[in-house]
C-alpha cells in the first residue's frame, strides 16, 4: 500500500451521511420562514408609523390653520364700527340734525344657558315680547346676536345692571332731529347703519358718514376678552359737521301756514318755497303731507320729498311773466302799449278764452298781466316777431335762455333724471302748432317744478341774474365755504324795470291784491292752472293748481321771493294770503326795511 494515498472515510450512520439536496432545501425554507416571521411585523409598524406620520402632517400642517380659524372663530366677536355722523346746522348755528350716544346690545348665544328666562328680563326692560328675544337667543352656530341695536344708554343701563350671562355692550350711536318735523324733509333720514335714505342726509352722505372702523376680539368662555387677543382695531373716522341755509324759525312758520289751511285751500297738497334771489339761499321749503322723522311707522306717501323740487306741475299763469318778459325782450311792445282781444280765439280747432266770461276789449299789456288774459297773452306772444323770428319761435328761445327747461342744480335728491340736464315738459319748437304756442304762452301744456319758477323770479329780482337754488352754506370743521353759479339770463334793464313795474301792478289793481304788504311794493303773479287728466287725458273740472310767486321789489336786506302753491284745490280759492302772511314773518324776522 506503499505509494498509494487514501481518503479518509466518513463514519456511517446518520450523523455521518453527507445531507442530501432534499435535506438542503428544507433547511433553507426554514431559514426563509424565520426571516419573514421578524419581517412582516417591521413591514407592518413602519406601514403604521407612515400612516401615522401622513396623518400627523396633515393634522398639524395642512388643516391646522382651519382648526386653529375655526376655533378662533368660535371665540371672535367681530363687528364694525360705526363713525358719529356729522351735525346738520341751520344758518344760525341751531341742531337740526345730531348723532347722540346710544348703546348697541348683543348676545353669545352659545354662552346662554337659560333662554326663556334671559329673553323675559330683556323684554321687561327694552319692551316687545319674550318670544322674539328667544328666537334671537336660540341661534345655532353663531357667537354673535343683535338684542337690540341702538338703545337708549339708560335702558342699557339697566339691562347691564341684570348681569345677564352672554349678554354684552356696545358704545354707538343714533341719529335724532331735536325739531321733529319742523325742516325734516329738507333734513332727510337715515336707516339703522347710518345711510342717508333720503333729503340731504342722502344728498351729503359721503361728507357726513364718515369712515367705518373695525373691531375683532377674542373672548373666553365667559365672554372677557382674552388678554392680547384683540386681533383687529381700526378706529372709525367720523363725519363732517354742515351748515345749511335754512332758518328753522321761517321753515316752522312756512310749514305751520301750510298746515292751517290743510282742510281747505291744501287738502290736495301744497308747496312754499323761500329763497335769496341774490345769493340762492333757501331759507324754507316745505311740502304737504310733512314728514315726521320720530313717526316712521305712519309715512304719508310722498312725505320724504320736496315736492316742491321734485315734482313737475303745469304752472298756469304765473308763466305768463315768462311770455311778458320774452316779450318786452323782443321790443314788440311796451307795458303801456295797446292790443285788441277779443273775448275768445281759435286755433286749431281749440277755442281760447280767459278763465271769467268776457267781452271784446282793448288791454295794454300791463293790463293783460294784471287781468291774466290768457287772450291777451296768446295774442301778444304770437305778435311778437322780431329780427326774422316769430313769436311763438321769441318764446321757445327765452324758455330755454332762462333755463326752464333745465335742472336748477339744487343741492337735493331727485330733481330730474340722472343723465339729462332737461327737467320738465317742452315740446321741440318743430312740433308747436298754434294752440301749442298759446298754450305754452300762458303756462299749459307745459311743466315745470315750482323751484324752478322761483329761480326764475328770483332772476327778476336780481337784475336778471339767475342763482343757482342751494341748501349748503359751509362746512364748519374745515372753514370751507362753497361758492355756486350765476348767469345772467336778462339782458334789458328797460325789460326788467317795465316787467317789474308790471307785476306791482298785478298787486295792487289786479289777481294778486291779498298778497299786498303795507308799506312795501309786492309784485308778483296768480295762476289758477288746469290738471292733466292723465288717465282719461283732457284736462279736469272744477279742480285747479293755485299758485302765487313774487317778491318785494323796494327792500334792503335779503331779496327774498316766494313760491307759494296748492293742488288740486276748488276755483276761487287763494293763495296770496299765504304769500303775505309768509313773506311778513320773513320781513319781521330778517329786519328787512323798504328803501
Amino acid at each position: 500500500m506503499s505509494g498509494r494515498s487514501h481518503k479518509p472515510r466518513m463514519p456511517r450512520g446518520s450523523a455521518g451521511r453527507a445531507p442530501s439536496s432534499r435535506s438542503a432545501r428544507a433547511a433553507g425554507t426554514s431559514r426563509t420562514a424565520d426571516s419573514s416571521r421578524v419581517f412582516v411585523p417591521l413591514v407592518i409598524f413602519a406601514v403604521l408609523a407612515a400612516l401615522f406620520l401622513v396623518r400627523l402632517v396633515y393634522l398639524q400642517v395642512i388643516v391646522a390653520p382651519t382648526y386653529s380659524a375655526q376655533a378662533q372663530e368660535a371665540r371672535t366677536v367681530g363687528f364694525d364700527i360705526e363713525p358719529r355722523r356729522g351735525t346738520i346746522y341751520d344758518r344760525n348755528g341751531t341742531v337740526l340734525a345730531v348723532s347722540v350716544d346710544a348703546t348697541t346690545i348683543y348676545a353669545n348665544p352659545s354662552e346662554v344657558e337659560d333662554i326663556r328666562s334671559t329673553a323675559s328680563a330683556l323684554a321687561g326692560v327694552l319692551g316687545g315680547e319674550a318670544a322674539d328675544f328667544e328666537s334671537k337667543l336660540s341661534a345655532n352656530n353663531t357667537t354673535f346676536a343683535f338684542i337690540q341695536r341702538k338703545a337708549d344708554v339708560e335702558k342699557a343701563k339697566q339691562v347691564k345692571e341684570l348681569k345677564l350671562e352672554g349678554i354684552y355692550f356696545i358704545a354707538d350711536t343714533k341719529r335724532t332731529y331735536p325739531n321733529g318735523r319742523v325742516g325734516a324733509q329738507i333734513i332727510g333720514l337715515t336707516d339703522i347703519d347710518g345711510n342717508g335714505l333720503s333729503g340731504l342726509e342722502k344728498y351729503y352722505d359721503d361728507a357726513l358718514h364718515g369712515e367705518v372702523g373695525r373691531y375683532e376680539a377674542e373672548r373666553g368662555r365667559n365672554g372677557t376678552p382674552i388678554p392680547g387677543g384683540v386681533r383687529e382695531k381700526t378706529p372709525a373716522v367720523d363725519g363732517q359737521d354742515i351748515m345749511i341755509a335754512v332758518d328753522i324759525e321761517l321753515q316752522q312758520y312756512v310749514e305751520d301756514r301750510l298746515l292751517a289751511d290743510e282742510g281747505g285751500l291744501t287738502a290736495g297738497g301744497g308747496s312754499a318755497v323761500v329763497m335769496d334771489a341774490e345769493t340762492g339761499e333757501i331759507y324754507a321749503a316745505a311740502s304737504l303731507p310733512l314728514l315726521d322723522p320720530n313717526d316712521r311707522e305712519n309715512l304719508k306717501p310722498g312725505a320724504t320729498e320736496l315736492q316742491a323740487v321734485t315734482d313737475l306741475f303745469e304752472p298756469g299763469s304765473i308763466f305768463k311773466s315768462v311770455s311778458a318778459m320774452a316779450i318786452l325782450e323782443s321790443g314788440t311792445m311796451a307795458p303801456d302799449t295797446e292790443l285788441f282781444c277779443p273775448s275768445e280765439i281759435e286755433a286749431d280747432g281749440y277755442i281760447i278764452k280767459d278763465a271769467h266770461d268776457r267781452g271784446d276789449a282793448t288791454y295794454t299789456l300791463r293790463q293783460i298781466m294784471d287781468q291774466s288774459s290768457n287772450v291777451g297773452i296768446s295774442l301778444a306772444t304770437e305778435n311778437a316777431s322780431a329780427n326774422g323770428v316769430s313769436g311763438f319761435q321769441n318764446l321757445y328761445n327765452k324758455i330755454n335762455e332762462y333755463n326752464l327747461h333745465t335742472r336748477t342744480g339744487v343741492d337735493y335728491p331727485g330733481e330730474g333724471e340722472e343723465g339729462t340736464d332737461n327737467l320738465g315738459s317742452l315740446l321741440p319748437f318743430d312740433k308747436w302748432g298754434k294752440v301749442q304756442g298759446y298754450n305754452i304762452s300762458f303756462g299749459q301744456g307745459v311743466s315745470v317744478t315750482p323751484l324752478q319758477m322761483t329761480r326764475f323770479y328770483g332772476a327778476l329780482a336780481n337784475g336778471g341774474v339767475e342763482c343757482t337754488p342751494h341748501f349748503l352754506v359751509s362746512k364748519p370743521q374745515t372753514g370751507e365755504t362753497l361758492e355756486y353759479a350765476t348767469e345772467k339770463v336778462i339782458g334789458s334793464e328797460k325789460a326788467l324795470t317795465d316787467m317789474i313795474g308790471m307785476l306791482k301792478t298785478v298787486v295792487t289793481e289786479g289777481t294778486g291784491a291779498d298778497a299786498a304788504i303795507e308799506g312795501y311794493q309786492v309784485a308778483g303773479k296768480t295762476s289758477t292752472a288746469e290738471i292733466y287728466d292723465e288717465v282719461n287725458g283732457g284736462y279736469r273740472k272744477g279742480v285747479y293748481n293755485m299758485a302765487f310767486t313774487g317778491f318785494v321789489a323796494n327792500s334792503t336786506g335779503p331779496q327774498l321771493v316766494c313760491f307759494v302753491g296748492a293742488n288740486e284745490t276748488q276755483y276761487g280759492s287763494i293763495v296770496t294770503p299765504v304769500f303775505k302772511d309768509i313773506m311778513s314773518t320773513a320781513i319781521d324776522r330778517f329786519n328787512i326795511l323798504p328803501e
